[in-house]
């Protein structure tokens, strides 16, 4: 479940995946109250209290926060620090790794009164919040940046906190893919091209990690995030978490409901434990057939500029064309239809890449390739970035909980699933198959999200109702777990993903009063939707997509 690279595998049905269990330690058996062992919530809490110590002792947080190293390509204003946390808190004295971490200090604008300092995490898993400090200078942030340190970091396994790698990525780097002519039904040879590439992701995971693998978790990832607000000298913590950030930020506040102070949960991942994760991707499909429908109705009611066709089917048959060209000739020779596929996912997920992906479209149907190649082709210079996303995205998902191990329920339910969402149902599938043969003997538990022991405060959840990645039905069921005190901000008829900094100026100024004060609108409010994408001319400068488009998002 994630932005939509496609990934690895699919499998002759008849054939059964055996889950592979090599050397990897198996986790100790004795349960902890909500997740984990007994000895890692122990370990957890040993290493916070550490990190507390030295942020008193230290007196500026207790990280040391200079100048951004170079590969960060952050900008002067912003410091940089690194945090040393157990890489298996069964063991807090054990090895440790280092996280990266990002700092913008409160502007004090306006004799605003600091309130400490406000973490982000942009989801995935596999994505780095290290930018986040940037947003202090851009419009609708500037009274949070005033109150706050806006604080990123790169959560482990993602960058250069302990990275993970499953293949070499120059691998990545190569185009061009070709997908099964019909998306919606791959041949049995295709599925076992795709097994057997899953089956080898799997390894090449296990022999890049070794023994670390296992510990690549959600679970973890919430120990850490609590080591790291105890490190910059917080009681409590502030956070905003995006896509699978909002996973994560649920499962910190179910094991620590204590210690949170504010917390928005942006595109919300649906917390059941029963979703987590094969169901939740599963609803995925569906939902980025919702928004590619949304996508070429946008670009039919646009005949006039781009003259794909006056209708979606219209539309549809337009880039069917296209599909068929590149599937024939791959556009400049590095974008068959795998990279189309993926470069028009992104149309699912975020409208302001309409104009672009429409006059790409056009412009090939005119006999020029050149705005589809750009867009769509294969990046080399971020292949290593990219290969490291989707190394981060799968260990975690994979680690966190059960997967079905027999190729019959994979091909039974993605055949069923692509029959009513054929644009990206296999697609999804084959990312995630690694999980069927995935080298780690024993899985995590998903956390009961809700199961606190005591109340939380006031939490702040908001959602577009046509999200694909994260289907609205999440955000209503993370509301109710999270209890009487969270409020769900809904942008009513939209679906963008990730809603909250600049997309929507009501959504904005309730995040904005939430953060400052503490104070929700209410248990459900709504706001219309953002403006559509204007359209542009092939003979204007195509409209720039000006949101990064997130790495693996669940």
């Amino acid at each position: 479940m994630r932005t939509g690279l496609a990934g690895c595998a699919a499998a002759l049905a008849a054939l059964s995946l055996l889950l592979c269990v090599p050397a990897h330690a198996a986790r100790p058996a004795a349960p902890g109250p909500l997740g984990g062992t007994a000895a890692e919530s122990a370990g957890a809490a040993l290493a916070a209290r550490r990190a507390a110590a030295r942020a008193t002792a230290g007196g500026s947080g207790g990280l040391d926060f200079r100048r951004c190293p170079d590969a960060e390509e952050l900008p002067g204003p912003v410091r940089c620090a690194t945090l040393r946390v157990p890489l298996d808190y069964a063991r807090p004295d054990g090895p440790q790794i280092s996280l990266t971490v990002s700092r913008v200090a409160a502007t004090g604008a306006g004799g605003a009164v600091r309130q400490g300092a406000l973490v982000h995490n942009p989801g995935g898993p596999g994505a780095s919040g290290m930018y986040f400090p940037l947003l202090a200078d851009l419009p609708g942030w500037e009274r949070i940046a005033a109150a706050y340190d806006l604080v990123g970091y790169a959560p482990r396994g993602v960058g250069r906190s302990a990275p993970l790698s499953c293949q070499d990525p120059a691998a990545r780097a190569k185009g061009p893919v070709q997908d099964p002519a019909d998306p919606a039904d791959p041949s049995p040879a295709y599925k076992r091209q795709r097994l057997a590439a899953a089956r080898a992701y799997a390894r090449g995971c296990a022999r890049r990690a070794g023994a670390a693998l296992p510990y690549y978790t959600t679970l973890n990832n919430a120990r850490d995030l609590d080591v790291l607000r105890a490190a910059l000298g917080e009681r409590k913590l502030s956070f905003v978490g995006a896509s699978y950030g909002t996973y994560l930020g649920a499962v910190y506040a179910t094991l620590h409901p204590g210690r949170v102070r504010r917390m928005v949960l942006d595109s919300a991942v649906d917390p059941d434990p029963r979703r987590v994760w094969y169901r939740n991707n599963l609803d995925q499909s569906p939902g980025f057939e919702r928004r590619w429908y949304d996508f070429r109705a946008w670009a039919a009611r646009h005949h006039g500029t781009y003259g794909l066709g006056a209708t979606p089917a219209a539309v549809q048959a337009s880039y069917a064309r296209v599909r068929d060209a590149v599937a024939r000739t791959p556009a400049g020779g590095v974008v068959g239809t795998g990279e189309l596929r993926a470069a028009y996912l992104q149309a699912a997920y975020y409208d302001d890449v309409w104009p672009d992906r429409a006059a790409a479209l056009t412009a090939f149907l005119r006999g020029d390739p050149a705005r589809l190649t750009a867009q769509a082709a294969p990046d080399p210079q971020a292949a290593a970035e990219a290969e490291n996303a989707t190394a981060v995205y799968t260990a975690v998902l994979c680690n966190d909980a059960s997967w079905p191990a027999d190729w019959e329920t994979w091909d039974r339910d993605t055949t069923e699933l692509a029959r009513r969402a054929p644009f990206e149902a296999w697609a999804n599938a084959f990312l995630n198959l690694p999980c069927a043969s995935w080298p780690v003997r024993e899985r995590q538990r998903p956390v009961a999200v809700g199961a606190q022991p005591e109340r939380l405060p006031r939490t702040l959840v908001v959602a577009a109702e046509r999200d694909g990645a994260t289907p609205y039905p999440g955000a209503l069921e993370l509301q109710r777990r999270l209890g009487a005190g969270a409020s769900l901000v809904t942008e009513k008829g939209a679906g963008s993903h990730g809603v909250v900094g600049g997309r929507n100026g009501c959504v904005d100024r309730h995040v904005e009063r939430y953060l400052l004060t503490g104070a929700t609108p209410g248990w459900r409010v709504t706001c219309a939707p953002h403006p559509e994408p204007a359209p542009v001319s092939l003979d204007d400068r195509a409209a720039s997509a000006h949101r990064a488009l997130l790495p693996p998002v669940v």
